[in-house]
């Protein structure tokens, strides 16, 4: 079928080898080396490339390590090893389809893996419309590679909507049943329990205009879900939960979209009557509590961090103690967990020695109180326990960081070996040095930031370049982990400083930093990027006549703002699908009954098309020909009304690129990494960045 995607399986591929490097000892050796000054920075094709390896994970029983991997850096297929003969190549399973690539790959049982592909398509089967955009696939395969017995079919969908969808969303892998899972029509939100042996497929629960977000237990069973409604006009989401005795369903709390203060269930407990809510209500930051169905009422918090928000819950399947809740997740610096269980807490600890982790102290100012306090954070790196087999035999170590790529190493048998390196052409390249910062904006507010800077050792104490680079959303935020968009290494290894300011509006640090940008595009949001790079020039870094901007998304609008209100510190600017005006950014959301009292109210502000007489610097404008959320109207449009104007401007539209990160291919990457770093050099300013 011409929609699908057929896979093969094979022993043999000749080129694994060279990027899924060999087993070593009981521990892995430092990556630390010193630095031949005459190596030249790495090819933007080492930034850009499919990562090596990529979605592992291990089988239930420990048995089995499974990953995305992609030899030559453009295409993907799933690896699949015996982790009693890891030395051995992998068995590669890959697409027989050319068009469709793999995208993920996880177990949902010892002997069978849910496999999600996507493919670029110019018509989309569902709305009957001409759309240049990707569509994704589930599927369900043996550990051959071939498709698991599937009698599944979704209402109301042809054979080619039926074969795009595949086997639709995953709701539970239903741990403890030996052979099915539960899966939603993405369409209609129906779940079937579909047996992956017999391939038998059965409806359980009829999908709702009225609900939406069903949450599964542990044991599949559904115990949560969302309702939108008004209340006298207001639009909130009320919170339903399944009482624990009668089966029957009510409303338990709800919070308003004008309040912007979520209340979301994170997480089950073996106890059917109690959940684990997170929420900010009083908070600057949001905590995790207990709540009780039967009594309806709120515990007390059963986890908080003092500095960042609280995310979810950790919870074993160990047969020991399965469902118990062993960590809790929070929004730190990075991805961060924090083990209850002490076995787990100690293996964390044993892990992050074994893999040569350091700690580095950040002196940190709450920008709520104002108090001064003090935390450790990875000295260009750091570990998770990514997974683990359900007895914990068998884990799967993520190591990443600002200046290291991911690395993925498993602990079996008491030892631990490195899997494979996802940028293997970057290991030993001269990276630079990253750190989380704080500075003060010009009203007092204290605005986090990521300062990444060259190597001294190659390029000297400074002076450098420098690259003010804001995230997108606004309602976003960067961290302290490898940045897949290349953007920082790829202009550090090439003597840039780069500073990622968390301005105003952007989430993650508190509800102050947060509300605070309200009604402020292109106002103090863009004042606390301003600040940024004035600090820099202060602390010595920055060079004051060779500073620029470059943002993607919102971060593209605040480059277009950047050129408006140059304010004599940037002398260019590259905006990557940003909106020329807000009014783009406030139809999507004004569109939404929810985003019209949660978000619209919040975006007002200036427009650079609107400003385009006051542009001083020249100005670099990217976007994708297949962007479906920032038309490529709205960068046509300010480089028309530039041109109009006499301004110095240049266009670039990407092929066969849309907004999103995971969407773009290799040639995507590198064509934004070499045009951007092209237009620093050539056309910035008196004599380039």
């Amino acid at each position: 079928m011409t929609s699908g995607i057929r896979f093969s399986g094979s022993r043999v591929v000749t080129c694994v080898a060279a990027v899924l490097l060999a087993f070593g000892g009981a521990a892995a050796p430092s990556l630390a080396g010193s630095v031949d000054r005459t190596v030249a920075p790495p090819p933007a094709s080492a930034f850009a490339r499919r990562p090596a390896i990529a979605s592992v994970d291990v089988s239930p029983d420990g048995k089995h390590v499974v990953a995305v991997i992609s030899p030559d850096g453009k295409k993907r297929v799933v690896a699949l090893w015996t982790t009693a003969e890891m030395a051995k190549p992998p068995f590669i399973i890959g697409s027989d389809d050319e068009r469709a690539e793999v995208v993920s790959a996880q177990f949902i049982k010892n002997d069978r893996l849910f496999v999600t592909t996507q493919q670029l398509r110019d018509f989309n089967p569902f709305s009957g419309e001409r759309e240049r955009s990707f569509l994704q696939r589930s599927v369900v395969l043996t550990l051959e590679g071939e498709p698991a017995r599937n009698s599944l079919r979704f209402d109301g969908l042809d054979d080619t909507q039926q074969a795009i969808v595949g086997v639709g969303r995953l709701v539970s892998e239903l741990p403890r049943d030996p052979e099915s899972i539960i899966v939603s029509d993405p369409m209609r939100g129906d779940k079937y329990r579909l047996n992956l042996y017999t391939g038998r497929a059965e409806r359980i629960e009829r999908g709702s205009d009225r609900f939406s977000g069903e949450q599964a237990d542990l044991n599949g069973e559904i115990r949560a879900k969302s309702r939108f409604d008004f209340d006298n006009g207001a639009a909130y989401v009320g919170q339903w939960l399944k009482h624990p005795d009668t089966g029957e369903w009510s409303e338990h709390f709800r919070y308003y979209a004008r309040d912007r203060q979520p209340v979301e269930i994170v997480g089950f407990s073996n106890d059917p009557n109690i959940v684990f809510v997170s929420k900010t209500e009083g908070r600057d930051r949001a905590a995790i509590y207990e709540y009780k169905i039967r009594e309806r009422q709120f515990g007390e918090i059963a986890f908080a961090h003092p500095l960042f928000d609280a995310e979810g819950v950790i919870r074993s399947r160990a047969p020991s103690d399965f469902g118990e809740v062993v960590g809790f997740t929070y929004d730190g610096e990075r991805q961060r967990r924090f083990y209850t269980d002490p076995n787990l807490d100690q293996a964390f600890k044993d892990l992050r020695q074994a893999l040569n982790i350091t700690t580095v102290p950040v002196s940190w100012t709450d920008i709520e109180t104002g108090t001064r306090s003090r935390f450790s954070v990875g000295d260009g790196a750091d570990i998770s326990l990514a997974v683990t087999s359900d007895d914990r035999s068998t884990i799967i170590i993520s190591k990443s960081g600002p200046r290291v790529p991911p690395e993925y190493y498993i602990l079996h048998g008491g030892r631990v070996r490195l899997l494979g390196r996802a940028y293997p052409e970057l290991q030993g390249a001269p990276l630079g040095e990253t750190t989380l910062i704080q500075y003060e904006a010009r009203d007092g507010l204290m605005i986090p930031a990521f300062l990444t800077k060259p190597d001294p050792a190659i390029y000297g104490p400074g002076p450098y370049p420098t690259i003010i680079t804001p995230h997108g959303g606004p309602w976003s935020r960067d961290d302290l982990s490898w940045d897949v968009t290349g953007w920082t290494q790829y202009f550090a290894s090439r003597g840039y400083a780069v500073l990622q300011p968390q301005f105003r509006g952007s989430q993650g640090w508190g509800e102050r930093l947060w509300r605070a940008g309200d009604r402020e595009w292109g106002r103090k949001m863009q004042d606390d990027n301003d600040d940024g790079a004035r600090y820099l020039i202060a602390q010595g870094v920055a060079a004051p006549d060779r500073i620029a901007m470059h943002g993607y998304s919102y971060g593209g609008y605040a480059s277009m703002m950047a050129a408006v209100r140059s304010n004599g510190i940037y002398q260019c600017a590259a905006a990557g699908a940003g909106p020329a005006s807000i009014a783009l950014f406030k139809k999507g959301t004004y569109n939404s009954r929810f985003l019209r009292e949660f978000q619209h109210p919040t975006a007002d502000g200036e427009d650079p098309i609107r400003r385009v007489n006051e542009i001083s610097v020249p100005l670099f404008l990217y976007t994708g020909d297949r962007d479906t959320r920032v038309l490529p109207s709205e960068s046509e449009g300010m480089a028309g009304a530039m041109r109009a104007a006499g301004k110095s401007v240049k266009l670039t539209i990407l092929p066969d690129m849309e907004h999103t990160l995971n969407t773009w291919t290799p040639e995507n990457f590198v064509n934004i990494l070499t045009s951007v770093e092209d237009f620093f050099k050539n056309d910035c300013g008196p004599g380039g960045l």
